[in-house]
């Protein structure tokens, strides 16, 4: 049986990366982009390249008109078994009275409000409670929800402390229906996201705090959301896993 999932924000960094481990393990994966259409394109074509499948949906997941559309084309695939609630973004590096409203409210509604959305989607359609044969969602988490990121962006820090919270929250809510909920916890990791600091070499000048010092790479957190979603992780819900380097 065709098994289906969803990775928002999938054509770049963390996204990227899962989504191509995910139609490896034989998941047909439904790429979910913001704007760069060629990026969405390039992951489909490279699953389908590698003997998967895959498809490219456009939509912002702070839109709910967005995320009904990107739920209803998953469901003419097969039955949703996976949600990677991955998409998020990041600002440029500021102190809390230095941000305006709608910089605050823009990163809130990308980070939080499309993570809930999503979720509300996933549990529709995989809960036992609705008619479903249960499923997995992972959700996107930072080190900055533990560490604060003081003068950096606290609000992007505060965005994934929600996502902690909805994690452990969702994660007891479903767990009698066929659903599991967990988190990874990113540190530093070398994808594109860092750019959005405006702080150039970012990455790079982390090394010397993260233990293990070196960065992490993009299919190592892969690798961890793909454990979550599979059967060898079939005891754990509501946890946060730290992919940090043991910066966290």
């Amino acid at each position: 049986m065709t098994k289906v999932a969803i990775v928002t924000g999938g054509s770049r960094g963390i996204g990227r990366a899962t989504s191509l481990k995910l139609g490896a393990a034989g998941y047909t994966v439904v790429v979910n982009y913001a704007s760069n259409d060629a990026a969405a394109r390039q992951v489909v074509a490279d699953i389908a390249n590698a003997g998967g499948s895959a498809i490219a949906v456009k939509g912002d997941v702070a839109n709910e008109a967005d995320v009904l559309a990107l739920f209803a084309a998953a469901d003419k695939l097969g039955p949703l078994k996976a949600l990677i609630n991955n998409a998020g973004i990041m600002d440029r590096q500021n102190r809390l009275d230095e941000m305006s409203a709608e910089r605050m409210k823009r990163l809130f509604d990308i980070n939080i409000l499309g993570s809930f959305l999503c979720a509300r989607e996933a549990v529709k359609r995989m809960s036992l409670r609705h008619g479903g044969a249960g499923g997995v969602i992972v959700n996107q988490s930072s080190a900055a929800a533990v560490l604060g990121a003081p003068a950096l962006g606290i609000e992007y820090a505060a965005s994934k402390g929600a996502i902690d919270t909805l994690t452990i929250g969702l994660g007891r809510e479903v767990a009698a229906e066929g659903i599991r909920v967990n988190a990874v916890r990113p540190g530093i990791i070398d994808t594109e996201i860092h750019d959005s600091s405006g702080i150039k070499g970012r990455v790079q000048m982390m090394r010397d705090q993260i233990p293990m010092k070196r960065e992490g790479k993009a299919e190592e957190v892969a690798d961890v959301i793909l454990w979550l979603c599979s059967e060898q992780s079939s005891y754990v819900t509501g946890a946060i896993v730290p992919v940090a380097g043991g910066r966290c």
